[in-house]
């Protein structure tokens, strides 16, 4: 592939990877991924912003030489995770007179993780610019969106703001312009809940900072490139705000299909009372289509069998990283069964250490349920609809 010209002497070269399936080893992919890179070229210097995953080295240096590119000036580097990070050893080999530019934090972490010289770096604080001639890079520290060394780079003259993971998507459809789909919005929301959620108010602090700004252009280091902002601004002040949905998530798992007839059941009673659920095979879904619906949803309903004198593991860690990842939620319940003992609710509230939904009611019943039990989800029902009428 080569070089996408996004406007005069401003181009994509970052790339496509439509095959790997997980990131950070942690979430899935179900189409991949992007490595966006962009090249400026200004009347007396350029510039790479961002770089691309270590493996896809070869294919950046491939467009670099394609497009007669003999010299890299500045190499700047928004955030040292090594998808971004990762070729700037490569680079400097093939540019040996370039500088890395970047923030004081991004030098130590590619330092440590890359073991980049020190005296190859030009160190930029908040504000700061650099010239490139008819074109000038003015640099925007924005730490913990989402590590505390990213920082956003803003092209001054044609207004357009390079934010690296913020407003990313894991999207690999269509070209480098974003095509403001349905699939899109999905996918933006879904690498919302992953990566940003839990820098849920640094992110709305920076949306603020970025409408003043008012760039043409965003294009962050994941996804397409916006060149409405407005689209993906939009999307951010709702999912960043303090707004819930009259929605509860059930993410259930259930050996016997015991705790799936609790669950559906559940969910029968509170849609009859107009309570959007959406109800979730932990074995059997995607963790990530759950965690687009935590983002807005204002109650969990965790689903649990017993495991010898526990909770099963797919409870826990869906607690676990609900917990982690820090959406909106207001209010929790556990229902379950068990057979012949144990606990089932200590561990999973054990794991609500960062948020701290209220607790409903819980539903823990022996064997498979019957009418009091019902009665118990009834009453749980009636519970969370009551709860929700702020939300309906």
């Amino acid at each position: 592939m080569k070089m996408t010209e996004l406007a005069p002497n401003i181009f994509a070269c970052g790339e496509k990877d439509k095959d790997r399936k997980m990131f950070d080893q942690l979430i899935p992919l179900p189409e991949g991924t992007t490595y966006n890179s962009y090249f400026v070229k200004g009347s007396e210097k350029s510039a790479l912003i961002d770089t691309v995953y270590p493996p896809k080295v070869d294919l950046l240096l491939d467009k670099i030489e394609e497009a007669n590119i003999e010299k890299i000036d500045y190499i700047i580097s928004n955030h040292a995770e090594q998808d971004h990070s990762g070729a700037i050893p490569a680079l400097l080999e093939r540019f040996p007179d370039a500088m890395v530019v970047t923030n004081e934090r991004v030098k130590d972490n590619v330092v440590s993780m890359l073991h980049v010289p020190e005296d190859k770096f030009i160190i930029v604080k908040d504000g700061d610019s650099i010239s490139l001639g008819d074109k000038t890079l003015e640099f925007i520290l924005a730490p913990f969106v989402h590590w505390p060394d990213t920082m956003f780079t803003y092209l001054v003259e044609d207004k357009y703001l390079f934010t690296c993971d913020l407003f990313g998507a894991h999207y690999t459809t269509g070209d480098v312009w974003a095509d403001y789909s349905d699939a899109l919005l999905n996918s933006a929301k879904r690498y919302y809940a992953e990566i940003m959620m839990p820098f849920r108010s640094f992110a709305a602090k920076y949306c603020k900072k970025i409408r003043e700004i008012d760039p043409n252009v965003i294009l962050p280091s994941h996804g397409p490139v916006y060149d409405k902002p407005e689209y993906i601004l939009d999307a951010y002040d709702d999912w960043t705000s303090d707004r819930v949905k009259n929605k509860v998530i059930m993410p259930y798992v259930s050996m016997y299909d015991s705790t799936k007839i609790m669950a559906e059941y559940l969910t029968e009673k509170l849609e009859e009372k107009g309570v959007e659920v959406v109800l979730w095979d932990l074995i059997e879904g995607d963790t990530g289509e759950l965690l687009i619906d935590a983002v807005d949803a204002a109650t969990m309903v965790i689903g649990v069998s017993m495991v010898l004198s526990g909770p099963h593991p797919s409870a826990v860690y869906a607690s676990y990283l609900l917990n982690a990842l820090k959406p909106k939620l207001k209010y929790y319940s556990i229902i379950g069964s068990y057979g012949w003992g144990g606990n089932l609710t200590k561990v999973i509230e054990n794991m609500f250490t960062i948020i701290k939904p209220e607790k409903l009611e819980y539903v823990i019943i022996k064997g498979r349920p019957k009418g009091d039990d019902f009665a118990k989800l009834d009453a749980l029902a009636n519970e969370i609809a009551q709860k929700h009428e702020a939300f309906a």
